[in-house]
């Protein structure tokens, strides 16, 4: 009897590749690879690459030369999710990003700017555990109003 072969779904849909412009492709390139421990697709071009997760569990990350910088309504944005916020925050302002919008209490994330400007969210996995990061009056993660 010959093999069953498995029929992909036609409707199947994913996620393939998550597109940030860029101004500076070269510092992009380096922020997003330690911060995400992504590696190249392929090449890397001027116009830029396309970063995967060499587990191949996440989307792709796909750098793309811009000369528009971001705007100011943005309405997509990545949220990373992390066990040790702090840890995590201390790391990614070291590669380059700047906090754009510090904790708030009752949230459970904090909202931090690439090198280009674009913004994404550090995402505690781990609330609604209270732990006190930021501030000693300020339970990270805590959905008590």
């Amino acid at each position: 009897m010959p093999a069953r072969r498995t029929v992909p779904n036609p409707h199947r849909i994913s996620v393939g590749s998550i597109v940030i412009d860029c101004t500076n492709v070269a510092r992009m390139i380096r922020f997003w690879r330690a911060a995400l421990h992504y590696v190249p697709r392929g090449p890397i071009r001027p116009d830029g690459v396309i970063l995967k997760d060499p587990a191949g569990r996440g989307p792709n990350l796909n750098l793309s030369r811009s000369d528009e910088g971001p705007l100011a309504e943005y309405r997509l944005h990545l949220d990373l999710y992390v066990t040790d916020p702090t840890r995590e925050l201390r790391r990614l302002v070291r590669l380059g990003a700047t906090v754009r919008d510090p904790p708030r209490p009752g949230t459970d994330f904090v909202t931090l700017a690439d090198p280009d400007g674009n913004l994404f969210c550090l995402i505690d996995i781990d609330w609604p555990r209270d732990r006190p990061y930021w501030k000693p009056t300020w339970a990270y993660g805590s959905r008590k109003a």
